[in-house]
């Protein structure tokens, strides 16, 4: 039998899956080694335990303690978990950045969460740094794990990331490929691949608004370089103690708009439902390609599971006010009909068999009434059958007698997401006037079309 003592022990072991479209084109192998297969479905689960295991050890952490640490969420996931198994309370500082699905996710488990302002210095006494540090003075028994200076960070990933990578491409590994945010990942990976051949390409993946990639080209830490980004759980504004630079051979920046994007497509064409970063590791790498060569096996650490980031890089909405994604309108699914779809409107004085009729012949459900040029209602196939099934004499009654609301009005250049709330069970269409003072019609059919391509 192969049972399971409790939850800590399905962590690692993840799998090494080979990426097939959105790298169709480039040289070499493309394999991403997708660590949302981990419980807290984060590649953090690995130095979490290896944090506590070690503090464990050290004394530092006891018997009824209290785990404190400052985390973008993923972090704190894998010490929630081992706080459960191990019987610790957990207090977790996070930045009003990070998305609601992860705050929420750490409540699930246990832990207390509060919510720090992003746009401060790491020594601000409001920092999620500075709160973290000052809780861990404050409350008895309990133990601030720093994970950006904690070397037990990066030793996880010397002991179970790199052997599992190296054991999973018989040792051909050419490339590795990383965001950059503790350093713990990449170095302590980067440490144990070197050591088996030292010719393998560390490649780390950084944003723009982080201080890191200047200051693996100069070795100077420039606070000019740091400005607000949006992508979550890498890129820093200062430089974690878990970093050896010697084992990393280049910085690659992306900007936030590709990471999001790029993440998405990897859901659509790989059908991998990953984080931010991973959207950011594969888009470093197509800004990389031309370095590549036909007989490279490269691995990207894919860290987290896209769940965490539903209501932001997943959510359209989100997407389009950052400009991350052009919105469509009314007037692009009107376009996309190719203008062989005319209006077809009643007048009041036609009847109900006049209606019908119009909504065989056109293959449609919602007509609009007009009286000359003011839309005074409408007609839909749904309240028809209702009112012909009740009362089948109803048919030769004039369309004034069985009228139902007017569809709304919206202008030609309302985006789709406006459309969709306005077109609901009482109401299935839209009516907007072009430029030159022609109606169009958009119904729920036509949303669907639009929001499917």
């Amino acid at each position: 039998m192969d049972i399971k003592n409790n939850i800590l022990e399905t962590i690692g072991n993840t799998p090494l899956i080979r990426l097939n479209k959105i790298t169709k084109g480039l040289p070499g192998t493309i394999l991403a080694k997708v660590d949302y297969f981990n419980p807290g479905n984060s590649i953090k689960d690995r130095m979490a335990l290896k944090m506590v295991e070690v503090a464990e050890q050290e004394g530092k952490l006891k018997p009824g303690g209290t785990i404190i640490e400052c985390t973008s969420g993923n972090t704190g996931m894998g010490l929630a978990l081992a706080a459960v198994v191990k019987g610790y309370k957990c207090i977790f500082t996070t930045t009003d950045k990070q998305s609601k699905e992860k705050m929420d996710i750490l409540k699930a488990v246990g832990a207390e969460v509060i919510v720090c302002p992003t746009n401060v210095e790491p020594d601000d006494p409001r920092s999620y740094y500075s709160v973290a540090q000052r809780l861990a003075r404050e409350i008895p028994n309990s133990y601030h794990f720093n994970q950006y200076d904690n070397l037990a960070n990066r030793l996880a990933h010397y002991e179970t990331t790199g052997p599992e990578i190296w054991k999973q491409t018989d040792g051909k590994i050419t490339h590795l490929v990383c965001t950059a945010g503790t350093g713990g990942t990449i170095t302590g990976t980067a440490q144990y691949l070197k050591e088996k051949n030292p010719n393998i390409q560390i490649w780390a993946i950084d944003v723009y608004g982080s201080l890191l990639t200047k200051y693996f080209r100069t070795g100077e830490i420039d606070m000019d370089e740091v400005h607000p980004y949006i992508s979550e759980g890498f890129g820093e504004d200062f430089v974690p103690k878990n970093y050896d630079m010697s084992v990393i051979d280049h910085f690659e920046q992306v900007t936030d708009k590709d990471g999001a994007i790029m993440a998405r497509k990897l859901a659509k064409e790989e059908g991998l439902f990953c984080g931010y970063s991973a959207g950011s590791c594969i888009q470093g790498l197509l800004q990389l390609k031309d370095r590549l060569k036909a007989d490279d096996m490269v691995v990207c650490i894919f860290h987290d599971h896209g769940s965490r980031y539903v209501g932001k890089i997943y959510n359209d909405q989100w997407m389009m006010e950052r400009g991350f994604m052009e919105a469509k309108t009314f007037r692009d699914v009107v376009s996309a009909r190719g203008g062989k779809q005319r209006l077809i409107t009643l007048s009041p004085d036609k009847t109900v068999t006049d209606a019908v009729d119009l909504m065989r012949k056109y293959d449609i459900e919602h007509i609009p009434v007009f009286d000359g040029e003011n839309m005074i209602g409408s007609i839909s196939e749904g309240g028809l059958f209702q009112q012909v099934f009740a009362q089948p004499e109803i048919r030769q009654a004039t369309i004034e007698e069985v009228l139902e609301k007017p569809f709304p009005m919206v202008e030609f250049t309302t985006p789709i997401e406006k459309l969709s709330s306005l077109i609901n069970k009482e109401n299935g269409a839209v009516l907007a006037k072009d430029e030159i003072g022609n109606y169009h019609i958009v119904t729920k059919y036509d949303l669907l079309q639009a929001l499917g391509k």
